[in-house]
């Protein structure tokens, strides 16, 4: 069976396993406060061009988004985002169970538009009954996003300016945030990232590492005692040094981007197959994850002997599938779908 269901299907990169195996007998203090934490965040640092950025680890996704977002959040705030974000449409209603309404408006492309933030933000506050609404206190982006599309660097900034305007956090969940930067054509860099948002994260999980995600604050303070909000949103993990050298090894010599642009381009060799055999695109993405339009038929006997993941019904005839390749998809593994196509 071929699986192109996800990018997070492999246990982790060789060069993490191999470190692990050679420090697994050392000792290290817990939470975080280990050389190895503290060495990773350096190159973090480093590779985003912030020198006083500051850096945490967590352990997944979901938890992320939950604990930066709670974090900055006073209670009667909400998260503005798409309506396809992330946060709105796939994680489970985590947000709201912290407490915190997710303001939803329209995108394009998966894309929240600085145009539609400033429309909807002017609304909010020229309505005298603003104060018995929720009221907007950051912004939620993800890049890519849900359909695998980015923005651009004059996207991001227009959205920057937009919120430093409105004194909100503007914050990108990088879960999948290397694929991004090695997206086709994309003018998008990690320290254009940096600079163009007040936090986001460096996506670990889907991207080459057993689990975890580094988190980068860079225009607002980390908020104060990080590891009581991470303990509290179940982000924190007791051997964090774990998390520490497996950054540490993804920020040494480049290896980040490299196993990220693999991606991107088994990714594009996967588009070319679909197109090639007469097949639609949902959606225009550069990214690590080609979304398909497929005859219900065609599903079915593909479905006998590659895995994909379900995205949406198009018709009564037609479904919408995601090929999601990552950074171990192999040449070997494309030419299999190919003479299976």
């Amino acid at each position: 069976m071929l699986r192109f269901d996800s990018d997070y299907m492999e246990v982790c990169h060789p060069a993490i396993l191999q470190r692990l195996s050679e420090t697994c007998l050392d000792k290290y203090p817990g939470y975080g406060e280990d050389d190895c934490c503290a060495s990773a965040a350096d190159k973090i640092r480093t590779a985003c061009g912030m020198p006083r950025a500051q850096v945490t680890f967590t352990v997944g996704g979901t938890q992320t988004n939950d604990i930066v977002i709670d974090a900055l959040l006073r209670p009667y705030e909400g998260v503005v985002a798409a309506q396809t974000g992330h946060i709105a449409a796939h994680e489970a209603g985590a947000i709201e169970h912290s407490g915190h309404k997710v303001l939803t408006l329209p995108g394009k492309d998966g894309k929240l538009m600085a145009h539609t933030l400033e429309d909807y933000l002017k609304t909010y506050f020229a309505d005298e009954n603003h104060e018995h609404m929720v009221r907007p206190g950051m912004v939620y982006i993800s890049h890519p996003t849900e359909y695998g599309t980015l923005y651009t660097k004059g996207e991001l900034e227009a959205l920057h300016e937009c919120c430093k305007r409105y004194g909100l956090p503007l914050f990108l969940d990088g879960a999948r945030l290397g694929y991004g930067l090695a997206g086709r054509d994309t003018d998008v860099t990690l320290p254009d990232v940096a600079a163009l948002t007040d936090v986001f994260y460096i996506g670990g999980t889907k991207v080459g590492a057993m689990f975890g995600e580094a988190v980068v604050f860079t225009g607002v303070p980390m908020p104060a005692h990080m590891v009581s909000i991470k303990k509290q949103h179940g982000g924190l993990l007791a051997k964090g040094f774990l998390l520490g050298i497996q950054y540490d090894v993804l920020f040494t010599d480049g290896l980040y981007m490299q196993i990220s642009q693999n991606a991107v381009d088994r990714a594009m060799e996967v588009r070319e197959l679909l197109l090639g055999k007469g097949y639609e695109l949902l959606i225009d993405s550069p990214t690590n994850q080609q979304f398909v339009i497929l005859p219900d038929e065609d599903l079915a006997r593909l479905r006998e002997k590659v895995s994909v993941a379900f995205w949406e019904k198009v018709d009564a005839k037609r479904t919408a599938v995601r090929f999601a390749t990552s950074w171990a998809t192999t040449p070997e593994q494309i030419r299999a779908l190919a003479a299976l196509l």
